[in-house]
């Protein structure tokens, strides 16, 4: 029998867990993973959890790419192109889908996260890993290019460009350890510790409310593309009045004495 490729625990209201599951494959994507990773993001965007959680089954967080797809032809030249530039598109879509989500994301990497798998934590808000963790740009060592699913513009905007390009030039594996101290992960623990860890980041993030949080995740992420520090003051100062406007400051005042 088939198993689901993405599983989804909602278990907790307030903190949703996706899992990829493909252990067998060290969790790497085929199309049936990606759709159900897409079909995961839109069930949890339409809920009331405030975090998610992404982390993967098994031995792996996510291999990539899976290269048993990589000789896909459809007719001629011309159809295998568009082909593959449709399955490009649609596979790269999984990172700015991740940051159109309202709810912050933690990656919780707790093996190999290799091209694509790369690509998926840095899409995340958030990244902490085990010991075990392992993080490489794949696709350069098998022919292709590094720059894939996000990361020639995430990477450098997590490590630095010299950093980033060290990276993504020689293809090597970066462990836990040098992931932490370079800013990849901003936390590395025990594989047994990962889970319980990331929980508990997501917990702290839920208490801060859903709106407030959502329109910082999205303030962040627009300001790191901001032209100049006034457009991205002038994006915080509407974001404030936005807030202001709900009432919630009053409220928070009130209850701790202040008003």
């Amino acid at each position: 029998m088939l198993q689901d490729p993405v599983l989804v625990d909602q278990t907790n209201p307030r903190v949703a867990v996706i899992r990829l599951n493909r252990p067998a494959r060290l969790n790497a994507f085929d199309d049936a993973a990606v759709d159900a990773f897409f079909a995961a993001l839109d069930r949890i965007g339409a809920s009331d959890a405030s975090a998610v959680i992404v982390t993967g089954e098994g031995r792996g967080f996510c291999a990539g790419f899976d290269l048993g797809a990589a000789d896909e032809t459809r007719g001629d030249a011309v159809e295998t192109a568009a082909h593959w530039t449709g399955r490009q598109e649609h596979f790269a879509g999984l990172v700015t889908r991740l940051r159109a989500l309202r709810q912050p994301v933690i990656a919780a990497v707790n093996g190999p996260a290799c091209g694509a798998g790369l690509g998926l934590a840095l899409g995340c808000d958030l990244r902490i890993c085990s010991d075990k963790a392992k993080f490489n740009a794949a696709f350069i060592k098998v022919g292709m290019t590094s720059c894939d699913i996000g990361v020639s513009y995430l990477l450098p905007r997590a490590i630095g460009t010299s950093r980033a390009f060290e990276m993504m030039l020689t293809g090597r594996m970066v462990g836990a350890e040098e992931a932490c101290r370079i800013g990849l992960v901003h936390l590395a623990t025990t594989p047994e510790g990962l889970m319980p860890a990331a929980l508990e980041l997501a917990e702290t993030i839920a208490e801060n409310g859903r709106l407030n949080t959502w329109l910082t995740k999205r303030g962040m992420w627009a300001n790191l593309e901001a032209g100049s520090l006034a457009a991205a003051i002038e994006l915080e100062n509407r974001s404030q009045i936005l807030m202001q406007g709900t009432g919630n400051l009053e409220r928070v005042a009130r209850q701790r004495g202040f008003l």
